[in-house]
């Protein structure tokens, strides 16, 4: 009771002084995160006590299947068909080597981790975040172009490490059991029953929601709750059938604009409301968590940290904008703001509530900890020297220049 009482005073302080706060590089993350740390350093007692880890989990299983819906709903299939088109080149290139490099640089800086858990920690730790990236995508001084791309990228790429991340676990748990019923099982529930529910709880849902809207029965004032109510539908479904409700939950966001084509906007008057809510939530709790873990850091975690954030995205994307010809300035840029946040932090509960029970997990845990942490700070103070340092650049280029394409 605690805790919650502390995080609805937080929220209403934080609510006082937030326009102030976006003029500073003190950015939401790093004030909730910071609660929960001083939290705990306040209370030393709270640090040694039991967190509800079912309760909090469940929660952010919960945050990741409305995440994944939102995002998918914001989904342009048809403007991302351009080879030119950056956010595909971040999309595909850039994330399979993030993921194949962040693998590798796990079984360099934890030899003792498998393949398959080195490659969930790199699925882990491959998506972007936009909350964290906020100040980036919002700011005017940076290129439409440039700003769109690194905002579609964080949106679209937490739902493309869930398959990733689910597949290593499985494989995972094949190697520990020896049985390729795992594999199968997880191929054809998993991936396989959780599409299908997502797309006939999608098309039915938006089909539904659709003609409700256009024969004027549905109060525009509850459109977003009818549409929150499709992925809480996935997830329910998916429960009996064994499938997964964040595959579903994906595969829903993208069908419900077949009869729903205004799926987007509405989901986003639930994501700037409750959903905020939400993400302060988990950032506050990570911080509380993560307090009680110090303990366990090593330079071995933070060094895998600064490698995370650094070479293991910032080569991926400079090779993924290889023929682009954006210049040096704008590649180092688009490579460094990849903050690591909320989707890791979900993903990363996510495959602890898997139980796979591997040798690594607490490797695992810890290095995506860590990387989180320093990002979340180091992103986040770096974020406005960042922008005024790049804008004095794109000034200087010549306003044919490819940042400057619409």
């Amino acid at each position: 009771m605690l805790l919650i009482a502390v995080f609805i005073v937080l929220v209403f302080l934080y609510t006082l002084v937030s326009r102030r706060l976006d003029r500073t590089i003190i950015t939401a993350p790093i004030v909730f995160t910071s609660a929960g740390i001083l939290l705990v350093l306040a209370l030393p007692g709270l640090g040694e006590t039991n967190l509800e880890r079912e309760v909090f989990l469940k929660l952010a299983e919960l945050g990741l299947v409305m995440l994944l819906f939102t995002d998918a709903t914001h989904v342009n299939l048809a403007s991302l068909k351009s080879s030119e088109n950056l956010p595909v080149r971040l999309l595909s290139v850039g994330m399979l080597l993030t993921i194949l490099l962040g693998a590798i640089a796990a079984r360099l800086v934890f030899p003792r981790l498998s393949l398959w858990e080195a490659g969930i920690l790199a699925a882990i730790l491959a998506p972007t975040d936009a909350g964290l990236g906020q100040v980036i995508v919002q700011s005017p001084r940076v290129p439409p172009r440039i700003r769109q791309a690194l905002d579609v990228e964080a949106g679209l790429n937490d739902g493309l490490s869930v398959p990733f991340l689910m597949f290593f676990i499985a494989v995972s748990q094949l190697g520990a059991t020896g049985s390729g019923g795992v594999l199968l099982k997880y191929i054809g529930e998993q991936l396989g029953m959780g599409a299908l529910v997502g797309i006939l709880i999608g098309l039915t849902g938006g089909a539904l929601l659709g003609l409700a809207w256009r024969t004027d029965w549905m109060n525009e004032a509850v459109q977003p709750l009818g549409l929150v109510a499709v992925p809480v539908l996935c997830s329910l479904a998916c429960e009996p059938v064994g499938g997964s409700m964040f595959i579903a939950a994906y595969v829903a966001g993208l069908s419900v604009q077949a009869g729903f084509k205004d799926a987007g906007d509405k989901s986003v008057e639930f994501t700037e409301g409750w959903g905020q809510l939400f993400d302060f939530f988990i950032f506050f709790l990570f911080g509380i968590l993560v307090t009680r873990a110090f303990g366990q850091f090593t330079l071995v975690h933070l060094f895998y940290a600064v490698l995370s954030l650094t070479v293991v995205r910032m080569l991926p994307v400079a090779i993924a904008l290889y023929g682009t010809r954006l210049s040096a300035a704008t590649v180092i840029f688009m490579g460094w703001f990849g903050p690591r946040g909320l989707a890791s932090i979900v993903l990363g509960l996510v495959y602890l509530e898997e139980e796979a029970r591997l040798p690594g997990e607490e490797s695992i845990k810890l290095a995506v900890m860590a990387t989180v942490l320093l990002s979340i700070f180091i992103h986040g103070f770096s974020a406005l020297p960042g922008i005024d340092r790049y804008a004095k650049q794109v000034a200087a280029m010549d306003p044919a220049a490819p940042e400057n394409r619409q």
